[in-house]
């Protein structure tokens, strides 16, 4: 079975790659865009979306407000893309936010951003795949009922390819990334041509209008209204840091060239939001949070999904059926999903850096096969899919856990790259050096100042719609990697050597457990005599009188030169008459060493395994808990052993040939 195992695991993630093939797997900007970039660039086909459906809630008369709110997320977007370009050169050794936060704002405000950005990380990926879930329902209808179960399986589907390897991966996600960037640009730049000409495309839902939930807003509830869309909109800016954070996967120059390849990533998430955003207006088009909500909507709005604004941009511009309309579909569908591949690189690197500083498991630390943070990415992915399952794969549901954690990181790190420039200022005295470095802790403090100000405004607006979710999530992850840091120090402190380590126990007891005089329990005894210890006995637990009566009468009859201890056990407990046993002897002799030998014999086939009892097992991990005392456990392969002694017999039996006299022939 375990070959089976390996040859799957060969097949569905390939061939171990040794540490000095790391340097292969080193990323160049145009495979790295995609890797790093396809959640922000994949963003906008719904961060208009998300600014339109909080709108129409106060009816169509508000959606005059879409162009102001799109402008402040395009500043927003352009302010943290300069800062982060900052981080990228400032702290080359990747941990992005993390790295800044934790070297100048110290260790806490560090965790509270590393548990910011896994929770956003988890959240990239169940929204981005529920995200082209829409996509893929809007254009086939008929899948609707299945939503969850293709959620599920895309999620397994990105986890086996990012276990095979970020570069191998790369390739495979490069080309639909690059493609719904050509199909967003095309779909934007030939609507906005055409109403340039004075044939605008009108969207299907141009002809519905929207049953509002709130009507006559003024004041602080208009006021309301619109941060609420701009919050929504700032989903457009998930998966910025994410280049940041990975700049180690770079090809060298590292620092530089990931600082290009967000460069890259900035103007064409500005270009693409802003695009499908004017054509959107242009086209009239028209979505609510609930179906329902749209009058005029053609079908059960009980059932029948809403088209996604791309969905009717592509229509509008090409026609509903066209060729282009299904590769619009297909390629935004797809690079939705594959936007969860920014958190799949970002979260492993991170909970990679957190295992290595003692925050979280050092499983977590750990490569695999393909060289990839396997660990991580299997988390990630478990807690994604729990995530999908719970919100049955609904975008409106999870956008409202989303973006929370990722603006608290924005503007932890902003404070921290200032406090950075401010420190770097007190040592450089070359003036040109000077003024660039106070016009990058300009850009900072603006950042921190505005990244700030928007994470208020989404606690605001969303807190009651889920975001206080995330709230309780991040002081749990805050005292989980507490509670990991404390378990790491104190094992430390109990590794650390001491002199009575180094001293000899006065005696060496050998307890051999034996259930039967068989082949397992002999070989256990010989190997027990052959480490020479002070004392030794055979110990066995009898259940009843008659088990009692029989393991006694074999003893005696096999002749065995170690005496027999029989412990009685009337509620057919096995493990805690001998660790009471076991127990007594270092009560007795507190000095001394208890060895506890363990004869288990080793089936062939692993069905075999079900059809024995695990007492050894259980017995073991209760011994294990006790001071001063040592588990040994002395295998018997069965089929092994039978091949042995096969083997033996034929060979005396050659042996004895061999060595008879050949009688002359006649």
């Amino acid at each position: 079975m375990p070959s089976q195992l390996t040859t799957a695991k060969r097949l569905l993630v390939g061939r171990p790659l040794r540490n000095d093939d790391l340097g292969e797997t080193l990323l160049r900007k145009r495979i790295a865009l995609p890797i790093f970039a396809s959640d922000p660039l994949s963003s906008v086909a719904y961060a208009t979306e998300a600014i339109l459906k909080v709108l129409t809630l106060g009816g169509l008369a508000y959606l005059y407000l879409t162009p102001w709110i799109a402008a402040g997320v395009v500043t927003l977007l352009v302010a943290v893309v300069i800062s982060y370009r900052q981080v990228v050169m400032a702290y080359p050794s990747g941990g992005g936010s993390y790295e800044v936060v934790r070297d100048n704002l110290g260790q806490g405000a560090a965790m509270v951003v590393a548990a910011a950005l896994m929770v956003d990380y988890v959240m990239t990926v169940a929204v981005s795949v529920a995200a082209g879930v829409d996509n893929v329902i809007s254009a086939v209808p008929g899948l609707n009922p299945y939503r969850v179960t293709i959620a599920v399986a895309v999620i397994a589907g990105l986890t086996l390819m990012n276990l095979r390897g970020t570069r191998e991966s790369g390739r495979a996600f490069a080309v639909p990334t690059y493609v719904f960037v050509a199909c967003i640009l095309t779909v934007s730049g030939v609507g906005l041509t055409r109403a340039l000409m004075g044939d605008a495309p009108v969207a299907e839902s141009a002809g519905w209008s929207v049953q509002a939930q709130h009507t006559g807003l003024t004041g602080l509830a208009l006021l309301f209204l619109a941060l609420k869309a701009f919050s929504s909109g700032c989903t457009a800016l998930t998966g910025v840091e994410a280049i940041s954070n990975g700049v180690p996967a770079f090809k060298p120059p590292k620092a530089r060239n990931a600082a290009r390849t967000l460069l890259a990533m900035g103007v064409l998430a500005v270009t693409m939001f802003v695009g499908i955003t004017a054509l959107a207006m242009v086209a009239q088009v028209h979505v609510a949070e609930s179906t329902c909500d749209l009058v005029g909507f053609p079908g059960d709005c009980a059932t029948a999904p809403q088209p996604t604004v791309i969905a009717q941009l592509a229509s509008a511009v090409f026609g509903a059926g066209s060729v282009m309309f299904y590769v619009v579909q297909a390629s935004t569908a797809l690079v939705l999903v594959l936007a969860a591949n920014t958190a799949y690189n970002g979260f492993p690197m991170l909970a990679s850096l957190l295992a290595q500083h003692r925050l979280m498991p050092t499983q977590l630390r750990t490569r695999g096969d393909r060289l990839a943070y396997s660990n991580g990415i299997l988390g990630l992915a478990l807690v994604a899919g729990l995530l999908v399952v719970a919100y049955s794969a609904d975008v409106d549901q999870l956008l409202h856990l989303y973006i929370l954690g990722v603006f608290t990181s924005f503007t932890l790190s902003q404070v921290g790259m200032v406090r950075h420039w401010n420190r770097e200022l007190r040592i450089v005295i070359a003036p040109g050096v000077r003024r660039r470095m106070n016009g990058a802790r300009l850009v900072n403090a603006f950042g921190s100042a505005l990244t700030g100000l928007v994470l208020v405004i989404v606690l605001v607006t969303k807190f009651t719609g889920g975001a206080y979710l995330v709230v309780i999530a991040v002081p749990v992850l805050l005292l989980l990697m507490r509670g990991v840091n404390h378990h790491y120090a104190k094992v430390s402190r109990e590794l650390s050597p001491r002199r009575q380590a180094r001293l000899l126990p006065s005696r060496v007891h050998a307890l051999v457990l034996v259930s039967s005089v068989n082949e397992p329990a002999l070989r256990a005894i010989a190997y027990a005599r052959a480490t020479r210890p002070s004392t030794l006995a055979a110990l066995t637990v009898c259940v009843d009188a008659e088990d009692m009566r029989s393991i006694e009468r074999e003893w005696t009859d096999a002749d065995m030169p170690v005496p027999l201890t029989m412990l009685d056990s009337p509620f057919r407990d096995i493990t805690k008459p001998v660790v009471d046993q076991v127990r007594r002897l270092r009560t007795d002799n507190p000095r001394d060493l208890v060895v506890v030998f363990i004869p288990e014999y080793v089936v062939d086939r692993w069905w075999e395994g079900m059809l024995h009892n695990q007492s050894a097992l259980r017995l073991k991990l209760r011994l294990l808990t006790l001071p001063g005392v040592v588990v040994t456990s002395v295998p018997y392969h069965l089929r092994a052993e039978r091949d042995h002694e096969s083997h033996a017999h034929a060979h005396d039996a050659h042996d004895r040939n061999d060595a008879s006299p050949v009688r002359p022939p006649g």
